[in-house]
């Protein structure tokens, strides 16, 4: 259920506990969350933890922990963006309650592994019927859960970056309405985040230049070549008590901003998506005590059900002869308009078929048409295939990345994506793209 900004921010309260799992060390980051903003109280940086013995490095993390007085709070494992697939999932249509079975049913095409080999969490985008899951290999969150178990150390979600940013982003303040892009490097690559009318949620790592990163991000977030690209840092809350105008200050920031985003999460997980990796017989919880509002309102609800069925039960037995009549009395009226009803769609169904069949060859020479507008020279083709709901081309031009926001602006076609990484030849680079044609009929 969606929540508004206002009402989502004096429900702010809570303090988190995030751990990075980055290389061979552990970034650990509390943070307090209330409605007059967020504070940092501490970070520390646990080095080598794979090396040393787990009752080391756990005991390291208690004492920090204990030292800020959070050591009774369930941390948040930011699992490595390597090990996340992130994908996106558009479900429209499909209530809440039929989200799990509709997910379970196109998970597998989602990921290159086993179907038991992997687990999945994933969480709805506010109201909208797009989904965001990630999925790991069950080999890594079972070893990771065993290490922090074999380390003391209470865990009580397993989270992946786009889950923990788009949550935090939205906590305490709205994200920009008209899309935006913000990365940042490291180690070499530069993790992309953004958000767009036509993308809902996009998070990538890239291992090139931050150039090449942005103009990647601004193509698949259908946004303008000359957009801002900003640091991931911008986007989240400024903790109240940090300098103003400190540059080492926002440097030392950004450094620590995943880790930032999943206690900002954590400290409020009832207004974060509920993206969890983690294994619900191996979560752990801060207080027992949240849940007792929850337990006292739904006694309540129990009464109150308890009084309607007894009300319920004097009025049917009451009227529960009147409608038996009346359905008799009906039911043969009901059945003669059910079979014209099923007659004449019958007849509108042949009929449709007939139209769209005879419209199929001069819509296929409209797409082949479109096409050689939009794809003037110097661009070339090498494969183009037409079916009736896609179109898939591959070829060569000077710059590839353009070409999507060239075909959704055609009314023939929307959502084009790259199929395959664009590839550099000497003359330019090499594209396979499929879009979906517009105006199909149903």
């Amino acid at each position: 259920m969606a929540v508004s900004t206002k009402i989502r921010r004096w429900l702010a309260f809570g303090t988190g506990v995030a751990i990075e799992i980055s290389g061979d060390d552990l970034h650990v980051l509390v943070t307090r969350v209330r409605p007059t903003g967020s504070q940092i109280l501490g970070s520390a940086t646990i080095e080598k933890y794979a090396a040393r013995p787990a009752s080391e490095w756990g005991a390291e993390y208690a004492a920090f922990t204990k030292r800020l007085g959070a050591g009774h709070i369930a941390a948040a494992v930011l699992l490595p963006r390597s090990e996340i697939i992130v994908r996106l999932l558009n479900l429209p249509g499909v209530l809440d309650k039929d989200l799990e079975p509709a997910i379970a049913l196109q998970v597998d095409s989602l990921h290159p592994y086993p179907e038991d080999e992997v687990v999945y969490a994933w969480g709805r985008l506010g109201s909208s019927s797009s989904i965001l899951i990630g999925i790991a290999r069950r080999e890594t969150v079972d070893r990771y859960a065993s290490l922090f178990a074999e380390a003391g150390i209470k865990t009580a979600s397993f989270t992946f970056s786009a889950a923990a940013i788009y949550s935090a982003i939205r906590l305490l303040s709205s994200p920009p309405a008209h899309g935006f892009a913000a990365m940042r490097p490291f180690n070499g690559s530069v993790e992309i985040y953004g958000e767009s009318e036509a993308r809902p949620v996009f998070s990538a790592e890239v291992h090139s230049s931050e150039e090449r990163a942005r103009t990647l991000a601004l193509a698949e977030l259908r946004l303008e070549p000359d957009s801002e690209t900003g640091h991931l840092r911008d986007l989240l809350p400024l903790p109240k008590d940090a300098p103003p105008d400190d540059e080492e200050y926002r440097r030392a920031l950004g450094e620590r901003a995943l880790p930032y985003a999943v206690a900002l999460a954590g400290a409020c997980p009832r207004l974060a998506l509920t993206a969890n990796l983690l294994p619900a017989g191996r979560r752990s919880t801060s207080s027992r005590l949240m849940y007792v509002p929850t337990i006292f309102l739904g006694a309540c609800l129990l009464l109150l059900l308890g009084a309607l069925a007894v009300h319920g039960k004097y009025q049917e037995r009451r009227y529960l002869s009147v409608l038996e009549a009346e359905i008799a009395k009906f039911e043969p009226h009901a059945r003669q308009v059910a079979a014209l009803d099923r007659d004449t769609q019958l007849a509108r169904q042949r009929t449709v078929l007939l139209d769209n069949f005879r419209r199929r060859s001069k819509r296929d020479m409209d797409v082949v048409n479109e096409l050689t507008k939009l794809l003037a020279p110097p661009i070339w083709l090498s494969q183009l295939e037409v079916t009736r709901t896609f179109v898939h081309i591959a070829g060569e031009a000077e710059q590839a990345a353009p070409l999507l926001k060239v075909l959704d602006e055609s009314p023939l076609f929307q959502d084009s994506q790259f199929t395959m990484p664009l590839g550099r030849t000497g003359t330019g680079e090499v594209f396979r793209i499929r879009t979906t044609r517009e105006g199909l009929p149903e």
